[in-house]
């Protein structure tokens, strides 16, 4: 199982929105290294639920359900997307800020390509962040 890291402006798309539909579409990622993140996704993997701009931390888990296929929002037919299921919140937040205090995750495209909206994550790093959250994994 593989893990990412995907971001989501809250005021747009949040994880409290998220969890109130379950099962939802990743739509709308129009990089193509992010649209390539996405098509290396499989059913299972986890991804962690970073909320952008407003508040800039980690806030929830989600779960591959449906591996990539055309994003219906994308009238071009060149981009893709995800069915992502809520899995859980996390039991704290952990900020931008805590990430990049952290000497041990300064490889993580979350601090190197900020701009990146889907990106993976490393076990090693997956693990730290969940024990940094105070999340079971």
């Amino acid at each position: 199982m593989a893990h990412w890291l995907v971001k989501s402006e809250p005021d747009t798309w949040s994880w409290d929105a998220h969890v109130k539909k379950g099962v939802e579409p990743w739509t709308g990622v129009r990089n193509y290294q992010a649209a390539n993140n996405l098509k290396a996704m499989k059913v299972g993997d986890q991804a962690f639920f970073y909320h952008s701009n407003e508040g800039k931390e980690i806030v929830g888990i989600v779960e591959v359900v449906r591996t990539a296929y055309p994003d219906p929002s994308d009238k071009t037919g060149r981009f893709v997307c995800v069915d992502f299921r809520a899995v859980k919140p996390v039991t704290k937040p952990v900020t931008l800020a805590d990430v990049k205090a952290e000497p041990k995750l300064g490889h993580l495209a979350l601090i190197r390509l900020s701009r990146l909206s889907v990106q993976p994550v490393d076990d090693a790093a997956w693990k730290l962040i969940l024990k940094m959250s105070g999340t079971k994994p």
